[in-house]
Order: structure tokens, then sequence, then C-alpha cells
């Protein structure tokens, strides 16, 4: 992913989190609550076997839509 575009998925994750912040249903692993940001950007990683700076540019797309995807399916 091209510098450009890493940034701009990194502000659609963290825009994401900020979405889904008190959204995700309780899980006895996080006893304190879980953490938004963290999750869309390990979902966005265990989807597509990459961080999202090491996606390649011609899945941009798919990755935008993924993230949308995340923020109406909160899991």
């Amino acid at each position: 992913m091209n510098k450009e575009n890493a940034s701009k998925l990194w502000k659609m994750i963290q825009e994401a989190g900020d979405y889904l912040l008190g959204q995700l249903p309780e899980h006895p692993n996080h006893p304190k609550g879980r953490n938004p940001y963290a999750h869309v950007a390990i979902c966005v990683k265990d989807h597509f076997d990459a961080s999202y700076k090491d996606i390649p540019d011609e899945k941009f797309d798919k990755v935008v839509k993924y993230i949308e995807f995340l923020k109406q399916n909160p899991s």
C-alpha cells in the first residue's frame, strides 16, 4: 500500500472505531470492554492476511468496503 492510501485507510479504521465505540458485544476476555479500534484493525488483518499497510493498492476499494461492512455488522 502506498503511503497516501495507507494513511487514508488508517483514518477510516479510526473513524470506524469511533463509530463502533460502545457497540461491540461484551466478551469474557475483555471485562473492561472491547477496544473497537483494535477490533477493526485485527479484522482487516485477518480478512486480508496482512496489515492494512501491507495490502496491495489494487485491493484499496475492497478494504474500504470491508471496513464499512464491519461498521454495519459489529461482532
